[in-house]
């Protein structure tokens, strides 16, 4: 049997099909998700999948011929293909037409800037380069495979060889990736986050006052913190701004961060905070909360500031840092470092509280945001707890891999929006958003309260990874108040577009996205945990003096 042996013609040759397939995937992209997208990121997506869909198309041409279906031949062949890149084109002036409108039905909705026009030169032109590139590389795999498949027909048989040089190019990309590429990564973005919380200093200096966690007497230490915790520890509202708006005497709130540097293994570091944690009379205060941060370490001081304004100071709040990274990169390279933290804490703290007297040990609550919520919930031991159970938590944008995220929202009523259920009587757990407040479901509620906050524009927690070719549920159902009423499913084209929206989510203005604002956490918190000689006036005034910036807690004026 003769062999065929590839040349440079083959390499760069077209399928006409898989064009037509990657100008409609191109086209696809224009389409919107949930985060408004600039175009040179547009132009990117785009290139991106338009490769991809070549690509497909290449392997569907490659199994047809290998089932040996009939092809057309001719003249039907030059009119099928003409037809089909013809209909690809049409469908890409029309996307390229409403890109502007189908932009600005997100940014409408998310209170940014309308764009005037579309830059549709510069994402067709950087969009194709993206694709030439990626087209040259899938070349190069191409002459690999042929180099090692023409080696492999002096042993094997030719169907043999296909086989093998496939599975032998693919081991050596996969290994390149695992061992080389992937790690080299990692370890650049890990040292860069670390450096630059010791770099690019912006916290005061070391404080002389022992009754802040790192300063004298402390058993946390204060260098190694890192800037997250530093801030979190010297940031707490005083007794004074507490006592100036509720008009009545007040505690200085206690604050505890133990940093990653500190110690090497998890437990080690759940130890040192539950000592400094007694060193400054955490336990005898009337409500603690465990807080879990997010990769980078940092806290949501808008979460923070309005738990201990609400309960005039009289709170303590432990964190224990476990990543340097941004929380998408911690969600993929140090998930379990997360989750092994939190339990970590959490076990060390609850069970030193279990042997406190119950008329008089504080409520105990928990708290995280984003991968922080994701730990938190981990550290949530449901068959613990039962006999004694913690009094509550707030878990605001949890990320999709959540399970017990997606195990309640799995339980919600029938009828009830994926974005937004409704579970069972709403006793234990609630769902909140800027548009639905938790007491919308009235006072019953249990001995736990639950309270997960999220944006419908949230893509943390709405990305699914099996949107390639699944449609997700909260696709099929009306659009929230923030998400656009042009979102569509298009297979594999809006996997790509909702992991880019992960990248970008930070990237909308404060209370849509992944940035939650205060006055929603007033909300939560006040509906969780049920504070003292509180009215609607005191949540409004709470409002009132809460910056509504993300980075930003609470100030009198």
């Amino acid at each position: 049997m003769q062999t065929e042996t590839p040349t440079t013609a083959r390499w760069f040759s077209i399928s006409l099909f898989s064009l037509a397939l990657g100008l409609a995937f191109f086209a696809a992209s224009l389409t919107p998700s949930l985060i408004p997208r600039a175009w040179p990121l547009q132009a990117v997506l785009a290139g991106l999948v338009m490769a991809l869909g070549y690509m497909i198309g290449r392997f569907f041409v490659a199994l047809w011929r290998g089932l040996q279906i009939p092809e057309p031949r001719g003249r039907w062949r030059a009119i099928s293909l003409a037809v089909v890149n013809a209909a690809a084109l049409i469908l890409l002036v029309y996307c390229l037409s409403m890109m502007t409108e189908w932009q600005n039905s997100v940014r409408s909705r998310v209170n940014m800037e309308l764009l005037e026009g579309s830059t549709v030169l510069g994402i067709l032109a950087v969009g194709l380069a993206v694709f030439i590139v990626l087209f040259l590389i899938g070349a190069l795999f191409q002459k690999a495979f042929d180099i090692v498949r023409l080696r492999l027909y002096r042993v094997m048989s030719p169907r043999a060889a296909n086989l093998a040089g496939v599975v032998i190019v693919l081991l050596v990309v996969l290994v390149a990736s695992r061992d080389w590429v992937v790690p080299a990564i990692f370890d650049f973005l890990d040292e860069s986050y670390e450096t630059a919380q010791d770099l690019f200093e912006t916290a005061p200096p070391a404080p002389t006052d022992s009754f802040i966690a790192g300063g004298p007497g402390s058993l946390a230490s204060w260098e190694a913190m890192g800037q997250p915790g530093r801030n979190f520890v010297t940031s707490a509202p005083s007794a004074e701004d507490i006592e100036t708006f509720t008009g009545r005497p007040a505690e200085r709130p206690i604050r505890v961060y133990v940093g990653r540097s500190q110690a090497d293994e998890p437990q080690e570091r759940a130890r040192i905070a539950l000592e400094e944690m007694q060193r400054l009379g955490a336990f005898d205060r009337a409500y603690l909360m465990i807080a879990s941060p997010t990769g980078t370490g940092w806290l949501d001081p808008g979460a923070h500031d309005t738990f201990e304004y609400m309960h005039n100071g009289d709170v303590a709040t432990v964190a224990v840092q476990y990543s340097f990274l941004q929380s998408p990169l911690a969600l993929i390279f140090e998930t379990d470092t997360g989750l092994e933290q939190a339990t970590a804490t959490m076990e060390e703290v609850y069970r030193y509280w279990r042997t406190l007297p119950e008329d008089s040990r504080p409520e105990l609550y928990m708290h995280g945001i984003s991968l922080g919520a994701w730990s938190s919930m981990y550290s949530f031991n449901v068959f613990q707890m039962l006999d004694e159970p913690v009094a509550g938590a707030v878990w605001a944008g949890p990320p999709f891999p959540s399970y017990l995220w997606r195990h309640t929202v799995a339980a919600r009523n029938t009828g009830t929006p994926y974005v937004l259920p409704v579970i069972d009587n709403s006793a234990v757990v609630r769902f909140s958003s800027q548009f639905r407040k938790p007491q919308a479901e009235g006072d019953s509620w249990g001995r736990v309260r639950i309270n997960f906050l999220q944006y419908a524009s949230d893509p943390i927690v709405f990305f699914e990874p099996n949107a390639s070719f699944i449609e997700p549920e909260w696709m099929r159902e009306p659009p929230a108040p923030d998400v656009s009423p042009y979102l569509r499913f298009v297979p594999v084209v809006t996997q790509f577009q909702l992991a880019l929206d992960m990248a970008l989510s930070k990237a909308l203005p404060a209370g849509f996205g992944h940035n939650y604002l205060a006055r929603d956490y007033i909300d939560a918190w006040v509906a969780v945990s049920r504070p003292q000689d509180w009215s609607p006036a005191r949540t409004t005034a709470l409002k009132q003096i809460c910056n509504l910036g993300k980075d930003t807690g609470c100030a009198v004026q």
